[in-house]
């Protein structure tokens, strides 16, 4: 791995040497320095691009170009003439300054390139096919290309280290503006320009009275003759597993279509190969836009989510079978009024195994050390649709309603046995709904007042079901079962649990907007939170003989009282609250102060007997943003935030989340309160494509809620309640960016402190933990050469458990990817990883990854492509993963998919 490493860092370094350098300054007829003149340099043997450059405000300008060559240099600035030479290049570096005249004095020059990188105001437009080098086959393989552009590892797309919540194409939603669908499914030469618009605001009336810097979308402009015609590709292959009775399939229509009047998205996915287009939890958390509730106003009310929580991640599986069906269109029947919508239907099964071991830091706790194998089966069924209608029939009124409604019927079912315990296996099931409205109207009444109501009503209903067979072996579980009131003359357990969550919520508010000067303005909220969750749960066990047995716990709280197994909780909470923001631009400062004052009331009513409580409480909040120029901020923000837990942390019986984990809650549970504060800063530099962001982040809770946790035997109860000790955290987090000719080297750090207070076995100890990751990242951008981006992650994490035990864990990953267009028809594709893990408290273990594919086209505008793609090519087995928690230290290993070879045919319409 050094070697190959080595060598592909050579051939790199040796190719950006080939490179001389061309630099001087841009000036207008009168001397004057121009600033944003766009310099392109045509390589006049290849008649293709070979570098460009932006001035910076000094007017300078600095292009990398090969030596002993002939290039047409070109340069262009809005209001005056083009400029057009020849240079020839030797082995030296050259120094030039060019001078511009008016637009009446020469005759236009045609550029024959466009612009690779411009920017207009708050808009930054890429041209697509400067970044491109043919093997490109998605959106996602061209940002990546992009100087300022990342895709995360999580498929998001960031522009300067915010992430992209809108997607739209020719200025339509593409799925809600969801960026990963977006990414993954349309075709590269169907995209033209790329614009990243920043401080985006959804609703043009509150552009000039709302500080919208955190809002960041990407609109596609596709090229012409994509209009009016279906566009997109069809892949259809097959292959076979290393078992000679599994074979591989996969088919995967992407078809679009777009007009200035509505337009059409179809994706649909069949496959066992572990490509999932969506996975679940990607469904769980698909929303797109910016319309949702409003947490400006200081108070933070969680629902919780009772689904399933453990459905597994993707990569971490053993056999994938993935569908997918996915519609999404846009209709506007005149210019007032438009029409969107989608429809989405997921299903993923999957089989999974896990080793691992968990050793107790504290010996003193009683806690023995479990080591566990666990063998799954999962299955998720869920469907989404949501309809957007938006009503402008002039500028001064806009009308917005959405509803997006969800479905699933999800289930798990997993064998597991433990060291401690024994045998169980374990059955989780959940059919959850949910329906979420939005109704927003913008009124302008003239040009110092605007009016905007906002409203979102939502209804979930969430039912997990859990049942569990076992644990009757070496009395691990016995004095639980006890404490349950199971009957422990069986020959095993077979215990179930039923729950029901009911959720009801509208989150509303009114704003006025009095702009006060072209500097000021003053925003008034008046809003309200209204909530209302049931919750009900029981506990019950089926005998040896299938009868039914409705046990009596006997476990105490820590009052004394006998607990219930059962639940019937009703939980109200509503806040009215009034706030005030001004907002006053400065020279290069925008200064936002402001505060909110709150009526609370909660109450849940359980069994009969009634806890209530109602408060007053001012939250104040500040916001000041630096705009040193057009492309570089600083920006302070601090709030203090009220936050409330949901209606199962106040329910007070029994409630299991698994066979070793039972909670109660605490009916007298307060709200918790926190200061936050937030220092951002930005830069993009177009002079030397240098792009910088960096974060820091600080966090103090205050009474937050917290819980108390009882062992017994490896078996744990925890219940709930306000700590009076503060848990604060701290996070900061940055990259450095810049492009080197065809060079673009980057470095990414993170750093992480957190103090946190817990209590187990009624002992309260401080724990704190303390990360830091290094990404340094060096990648290529050749046209007709083959790119390389080499990357290493380095990470470090300390944790101190109490006052006796330390813990640190080192890990190591380095990793390549390659491509290269060959003959003009061949695509050649690999990357390579290894990931090593070493400790403190184990040993050292690793694992690798290395993928390729070849694919075969025509040329460029050939219809049919034939491809062979390889994953998991060394057949590695499992991967590992060592950490540490509270009051354990773990090593866990995850089984994954073998060694797939499979053949794809893609036809592109």
């Amino acid at each position: 791995m050094k070697n190959i490493l080595a060598l592909l860092f050579t051939l790199v370094a040796m190719s950006s040497f080939a490179q001389i350098k061309m630099q001087g300054t841009v000036r207008d007829s009168i001397g004057s320095p121009l600033e944003l003149a766009n310099i392109i340099a045509i390589n006049k043997a290849s008649n293709t691009l070979e570098s460009y450059a932006i001035t910076d405000a000094d007017g300078k300008y600095v292009i990398s170009l090969g030596e002993n060559g002939s290039y047409n240099i070109q340069v262009s600035y809005i209001g005056l003439k083009s400029v057009d030479e020849t240079v020839e290049t030797k082995e030296a570096d050259i120094t030039k300054d060019f001078s511009m005249v008016s637009d009446n004095m020469l005759d236009a020059v045609e550029l024959t390139y466009d612009m690779p990188v411009t920017i207009k105001g708050d808009t930054l437009i890429y041209n697509a096919d400067s970044f491109k080098s043919g093997t490109e086959r998605k959106l996602e393989d061209v940002l990546k290309k992009l100087p300022g552009v990342e895709i995360n590892t999580d498929g998001q797309i960031e522009v300067e280290g915010k992430v992209v919540n809108k997607l739209m194409v020719n200025g339509k939603d593409f799925f809600d503006g969801d960026s990963k669908l977006a990414t993954k499914n349309i075709p590269s030469n169907a995209v033209d320009k790329i614009q990243v618009l920043r401080n985006y605001a959804e609703v043009g009336q509150l552009s000039g009275v709302q500080n919208n810097q955190d809002n960041v979308a990407i609109n596609i402009k596709l090229k012409e003759g994509k209009e009016n015609f279906w566009f997109g590709d069809v892949t259809a292959g097959g292959g076979v597993a290393p078992s000679p009775n599994d074979e591989l399939y996969m088919v995967q229509p992407k078809l679009f279509y777009y007009s200035p009047k509505y337009s059409i998205n179809v994706i649909g996915d069949l496959n066992n190969i572990g490509e999932v287009a969506l996975t679940g939890r990607d469904i769980r958390n698909f929303g797109g836009g910016f319309r949702r509730p409003s947490s400006s106003s200081g108070t933070n009310l969680n629902l919780g989510n009772n689904g399933l929580r453990g459905l597994t991640n993707i990569d971490d599986s053993q056999s994938i079978e993935s569908k997918l069906g996915a519609v999404n269109f846009s209709y506007s029947p005149n210019k007032a009024l438009d029409l969107s919508g989608f429809l989405i239907y997921n299903a993923n099964r999957l089989k999974t195994r896990q080793e691992s071991f968990v050793r107790y830091t504290n010996p003193e706790l009683g806690i023995p050390d479990e080591e566990t194998i666990q063998t799954g089966r999962e299955a998720t069924n869920q469907g989404l649709a949501k309809l957007s209608a938006s009503y402008k029939p002039n500028a001064s009124n806009q009308l917005d309603y959405d509803v997006l409604a969800r479905i699933s019927d999800d289930s798990e079912l997993q064998n597991e046995f433990s060291d401690v315990v024994g045998n169980t296996t374990q059955l989780d099931e959940a059919k959850p709904f949910s329906i979420n409205q939005n109704l927003n109207y913008y009124y302008t009444l003239n040009e110092t007042n605007i009016f905007a109501f906002e409203a979102q009503h939502l209804i979930k209903d969430e039912d997990p079901f859990y049942n569990v067979i076992g644990l009757k072996e070496e009395g691990a579980f016995e004095s639980t079962a006890t404490s349950l009131g199971l009957d422990t003359n069986q020959n095993s357990y077979n215990l179930n649990q039923e729950r029901r969550v009911k959720s009801n919520q509208l989150d509303a508010k009114l704003d006025y907007y009095n702009i006060l000067n072209s500097k000021s303005n003053i925003n008034l909220t008046l809003g309200t939170i209204l909530s209302k969750q049931e919750f009900n749960s029981n506990i019950f066990q089926f005998l040896d003989d299938g009868s039914f047995f409705d046990p009596t716990a006997s476990l105490t709280n820590e009052e004394g009282e006998v607990l219930r197994n059962e639940n019937d909780t009703e939980y109200n909470f509503s806040d009215i609250y009034l706030g005030v923001h001004y907002r006053l631009k400065t020279g290069k400062f925008t200064i936002t102060p402001g505060f909110s004052v709150h009526a609370y009331g909660n109450k849940n009513t359980q069994f009969g007997e009634t806890y209530e409580e109602n408060f007053f409480r001012i939250l104040p909040d500040f916001e000041t943003q630096i705009q040193f120029k057009k492309s570089e901020s600083l920006t302070f923000r601090y709030n203090m935030q009220n936050s409330f837990t949901d209606v199962t942390s106040l329910a007070e019986g029994l409630v299991l989340n698994n066979y070793n984990s039972l909670q109660y809650g605490e009916p007298s549970l307060q709200n918790s309160l926190s200061h936050n504060l937030n220092l951002r800063y930005f830069s993009f530099n177009l002079f030397n494509y240098t792009n910088v962001f960096a974060f820091l982040n600080y966090n103090k809770n205050i009474d937050q809620v917290r819980s108390f946790t009882n062992f017994d035997n490896v078996i744990r109860t925890n219940t709930y309640f306000n700590s009076n000790f503060a848990d604060e955290s701290v996070s900061a987090s940055g990259r450095v960016q810049r492009t080197f000719g065809k060079l673009r080297a980057s470095m990414r750090v993170g750093y992480n402190y957190s103090k946190s207070n817990q209590f187990i076995q009624d002992v309260r100890s401080v724990n704190e933990t303390f990360s830091q990751t290094y990404s340094p990242e060096l990648r290529t951008n050749f046209r007709d050469a083959p790119n390389v981006t080499l990357s290493y992650r380095y990470s470090i994490s300390d944790t101190k458990q109490g006052d006796n035990n330390e813990t640190q864990f080192i890990t190591n990953a380095p990793s390549v990817e390659f491509d290269a267009y060959i003959w003009k028809a061949l695509t050649f594709r690999t990357d390579y990883s290894y990931t090593s893990q070493s400790s403190n408290v184990g040993p050292t273990d690793s694992f690798q990854t290395w993928n390729a594919s070849l694919a075969y086209r025509k040329d460029q505008d050939a219809k049919w492509e034939y491809q062979l793609r390889a994953t998991n090519l060394l057949n590695i087995d499992s991967n590992v993963n060592n950490g540490s928690s509270n009051i354990s230290v773990y090593s866990s290993e995850t089984f994954i998919l073998p060694r797939f070879i499979t053949f794809r045919l893609t036809y592109t319409l």
